[in-house]
């Protein structure tokens, strides 16, 4: 494993993070069995660095739960959770919200604790007005917090305001090479850490949209460059090219996914990749461009639909339908509409409530992609077709 120094305190972390927030699940539950095969493997592969939050579905618990099975498992870690800002609404709730995580992980500690989804400037003032600075500084000084830090979603020009607004210890960013100048950025990058901050990054592979899901005329271009490596390894490789970069966190679901992140971090250096491997992603960059209309990275923050719809999967059928087809884009529709489990939710039965704007990281304009979802996807009496057919399959 290859490790980089968080210079603000000295530390060594591994260049690969396991991201916590998609452990292998069963029936919507966490399989604490899977789960704790693939956080002990990640130990061994030389991963220190666990992220979870406390609004990830059973990812705490489950974490909990790991480490109570494996004495000494805790203290070979560096584990990071978050703090959910939109439940906070007076300084009491800060502390209600880090001893709930800490019960749940069986801690009493929490070594990168992330203030969770800022999106502006406005909001980290509100965190201010309600104490948020001086409760962080009594939490390091106790010894519950050991270094304090952010987690990014809001405008590009937000971004160094939040970085000169606190004495903060890290940050962490999505980045991948679909959003050199989305969110924080490469500029964003680089302000973090020209000011000395370690750099968390999150959606290297923008929620496999850079792996497996890549478009065919993506995997043409690259094969056009010349570059006959996975997409996945290559998109990987691109991030950690990045001396700033500290750690990259990958939501790892499979021991195989585990083992072949593990050992491209091995060797995926500063300043390592080819001039034709930049040609490569270069290449893939504009095709990618040119297939996706909307930019959902799958996180699900944005659920649950009050009127049930499945958003970030119908979204994903939406940019099927452009990068592979539209018969492919329906066939994913129809699966993501939940037509053969339970009552099935359509893109039309959104009443553009709004509630799912205010909580998406990309700030995408929810309602109005769900209406061309529709306009695209579902065609005249499908509801109908549906049901018809599914009584006739159920026979």
């Amino acid at each position: 494993m290859q490790f980089r120094v968080d210079a603000a305190c000295g530390k060594e972390l591994s260049a690969l993070g396991l991201g916590c927030m998609r452990f292998p699940s069963s029936a919507g539950r966490v399989d604490v069995d899977a789960a704790e095969r693939l956080v002990r493997e990640a130990v061994e592969l030389g991963v220190n660095y666990l992220d979870t939050a406390y609004i990830y579905n059973g990812s705490e618990a489950a974490l909990g739960r790991i480490f109570s099975r494996n004495p000494g498992l805790r203290e070979k870690v560096n584990l990071a959770t978050k703090l959910p800002i939109p439940r906070c609404e007076s300084r009491e709730d800060f502390d209600r919200y880090l001893e709930r995580s800490l019960e749940r992980l069986g801690t009493d500690h929490v070594d990168y604790y992330l203030v969770h989804n800022v999106t502006s400037a406005s909001a980290w003032e509100r965190l201010q007005a309600l104490g948020l600075p001086e409760w962080a500084k009594e939490q390091k000084g106790s010894g519950r917090i050991g270094r304090i830090g952010f987690s990014y979603h809001g405008p590009e020009a937000d971004f160094p305001l939040l970085l000169d607004a606190h004495d903060w210890d890290f940050c962490q960013i999505q980045y991948n090479y679909m959003n050199e100048h989305y969110q924080a950025g490469t500029a964003g990058l680089r302000a973090a850490a020209e000011r000395g901050l370690p750099v968390i990054v999150m959606e290297p592979l923008l929620g496999g949209k850079l792996a497996a899901e890549l478009p065919r005329a993506a995997r043409e271009a690259l094969a056009e460059a010349g570059e006959s490596e996975d997409a996945a390894r290559l998109a990987l490789r691109w991030v950690w090219d990045h001396p700033e970069v500290t750690v990259v966190l990958s939501g790892m679901s499979a021991l195989e996914q585990l083992r072949e992140n593990a050992a491209t971090a091995s060797t995926a250096l500063p300043g390592s990749l080819s001039d034709a491997e930049r040609t490569a992603v270069e290449a893939a960059r504009e095709s990618i461009a040119r297939s996706y209309k909307v930019p959902c990275t799958g996180c699900g923050y944005c659920l649950p639909c009050p009127k049930g719809v499945n958003i970030p999967a119908d979204f994903a059928a939406y940019n099927a339908s452009y990068a592979h087809g539209w018969f492919q884009g329906m066939q994913q529709y129809i699966t993501a509409c939940g037509t053969m489990v339970g009552e099935p939710h359509y893109a039309s039965d959104c009443v553009r409530c709004g509630a799912c704007v205010e909580k998406c990281p990309q700030h995408i304009a929810i309602p109005d992609e769900l209406a061309a979802v529709r306009r695209r996807l579902q065609l005249p009496g499908l509801p109908a077709l549906v049901r018809l057919g599914t009584r006739f399959i159920s026979r």
